[in-house]
């Protein structure tokens, strides 16, 4: 007998039913759950984009390719992994496509919608580093909101336990799944005891890994993925342990669950990655007409088209992005001019610009062989070429 025994449980409620008839059509909360932590990574990663410099509205042509690649990822995650409630003895292998029942795997969620978001990404015109650390807090996020499905479900909790607090769970009807089994009096059957509540550590551990990502991120200015990286750490870090807590049934290697083995080994992964990979946060602009500001910041007010204002046209999608550094972003949107696109000649010089002093290749071929006796005042041509030369570029290369 411990000290916990002793003290009072705090019993946390469960719901008996996950599941609501509009009509024909059923209501589930397990999906309601899903579909508003979406939404949310949605908002949140919208806004980092935009940060960054990728135009309005680009999250939701992310989201169509990176949301269905997830869910489809995640169900085959899971099946794999689980294949005995499918094709095993007394499986129904058509239930493997029953994703309404629950049976998403966030390793193959990751995974797949990774494979969405690289997609949609290439076809955008967009970094895909840039795109996955705009994600990073999103996608927390959105795994806590859904966790609450698995708490309608009465799914993934833990073992009994003699905690100041404790899950009740109820016997769910396997002939009418999303209700409880009900008594002869009416009443949902719980079942004995009080269980630890996994999926509500999961959630909160979540919420922390938001925190952690968005704190470290304007602290260091994590660029190149390394943002997404760090979310990948945080979040197996604490679905390590978590899942050593759950008792529902798994496929074990060596006598642990597969999802800790998996949870170790990403871990390890996003660490590996995390450490060797450096570089400052890319930022955007927008190239073509998105890139073309509408009124420049020191115009003359008498000069600004009201009509412009009366009836705002819909702004052009860029036609690509320029990858450019934090300060010349700054400059872009003060100025709204587009930095020259950095060039290098043959021996790696930025700009292309001639070497400078004493460092100035000489050409055999042009050597002036003019004595020493001879004044270059008196050639003002010469004056002019020389003056030329020492600025260390040409006008071409200034405009380049």
């Amino acid at each position: 007998m411990t000290l916990a025994s002793l003290s009072p449980q705090a019993a946390l409620p469960s719901p008996s039913t996950a599941v609501w008839q509009l009509g024909p059509v059923p209501i589930r909360a397990y999906a309601l759950c899903i579909i508003a932590g979406i939404v949310l990574a949605c908002w949140v990663t919208e806004r980092r984009l935009r940060q960054r410099g990728v135009a309005p509205g680009a999250v939701l042509d992310i989201a169509v390719w990176a949301v269905p690649a997830g869910i489809i990822g995640a169900r085959i995650y899971h099946v794999i992994t689980s294949p005995e409630k499918y094709f095993g003895a007394g499986g129904e292998p058509m239930k493997a496509f029953a994703i309404w029942e629950g049976g998403l795997g966030i390793w193959g969620a990751v995974a797949g919608g990774a494979l969405g978001a690289f997609i949609a990404a290439r076809q955008l015109g967009i970094p895909f580093g840039v795109v996955a650390d705009a994600l990073a807090p999103g996608l927390p996020l959105a795994q806590a909101v859904g966790r609450l499905g698995n708490w309608f479900n009465n799914e993934l909790f833990g073992g009994r336990t003699t905690l100041p607090w404790g899950l009740e769970i109820h016997r769910m009807d396997p002939d009418n799944p999303g209700h409880a089994l009900r008594d002869d009096a009416g009443q949902p059957i719980l079942e004995p005891g009080l269980y630890q509540p996994t999926f509500l550590y999961e959630a909160l551990w979540n919420l922390g890994v938001v925190a952690l990502v968005l704190i470290l991120d304007r602290r260091l200015k994590l660029g190149r993925g390394r943002a997404f990286a760090l979310y990948v750490m945080g979040y197996t870090a604490g679905r390590f342990w978590i899942e050593l807590m759950r008792t529902d049934e798994a496929n074990q290697i060596l006598g642990v669950r597969l999802n800790v083995w998996t949870a170790a080994l990403v871990f390890l992964g996003g660490l590996i990655y995390f450490v060797r990979v450096r570089g400052p946060q890319e930022f955007l602009i927008p190239l073509g007409a998105a890139a073309t500001p509408t009124t420049p910041p020191t115009s003359d007010l008498s000069q600004v088209d009201l009509s412009e204002r009366e009836t705002p046209a819909q702004a052009a999608a860029p036609e690509g992005y320029r990858v450019v550094s934090e300060e010349q972003y700054a400059a872009w949107q003060d100025t709204g001019v587009v930095p020259p696109e950095p060039t290098a000649d043959e021996d790696g010089r930025p700009g292309g610009a001639e070497p400078l002093g004493d460092e100035s290749p000489v050409d055999e071929a042009t050597v002036d062989t003019t004595s020493a006796d001879e004044d270059p005042a008196d050639d003002p041509s010469a004056t002019r070429t020389d003056r030329a030369d020492a600025t260390g570029a040409r006008p071409a290369d200034r405009d380049s």
